[in-house]
């Protein structure tokens, strides 16, 4: 007859097997795929000339999935820049799915990034706070939506050079980004 060994992990200790479980959680975590969220956003650039005199997001039309992520990140060494949502609470007509919730970057600095996930499918359009009068706009289509052109109807209560700015939805289903 064996005697217990005191002080050792024994077949049936809890300990261990809630350690051999957390062990393979951390497998099964690297192994399966996991859905696209934050830490997998596409990256949209926010930049311009060194003057100034020329600001752009680079793509400044994207297509991706719902559930999605997009990062903007601002790449001008000079300039600040944000990513806003055309929405009334951010102070615009709407041009993005009713349901859908607005973003506002506010002020991103040079260097600084800021991440949006895209749930409801449809067309997003958003703009830069200080340039959107210099035609800094984006146009994101999450998922698959109809190419009319859409929001047509609010293009004269933004500036010429913005409304002139949107990438048509066909050219975007198409072409998956343009830059």
């Amino acid at each position: 007859m064996n005697a217990p060994l005191h002080g050792h992990a024994l077949p049936h200790d809890p300990r261990r097997r809630l350690l051999l479980a957390a062990g393979g959680g951390l497998l099964l975590a690297a192994v399966l795929p996991r859905p696209a969220g934050a830490d997998e956003a596409v990256e949209i650039g926010m930049s311009g000339t060194p003057s100034g005199s020329q600001v752009w997001f680079r793509p400044r039309g994207l297509l991706i999935r719902p559930g999605q992520a997009v990062r903007w990140v601002n790449r001008d060494a000079g300039n600040v820049h944000t990513s806003t949502a055309y929405h009334p609470a951010n102070g615009r007509p709407l041009r993005m799915p009713a349901g859908a919730k607005p973003w506002n970057s506010d002020y991103l600095l040079p260097g600084q990034s800021y991440t949006v996930v895209f749930e409801a499918p449809g067309v997003y359009d958003y703009f830069c706070l200080p340039h959107e009068h210099a035609g800094m706009v984006g146009r994101i289509v999450v998922g698959d939506v109809d190419a009319a052109p859409p929001y047509a109807d609010t293009d004269a209560r933004l500036p010429p050079a913005a409304a002139a700015g949107f990438p048509a939805v066909a050219a975007i289903l198409k072409q998956g980004r343009i830059d």
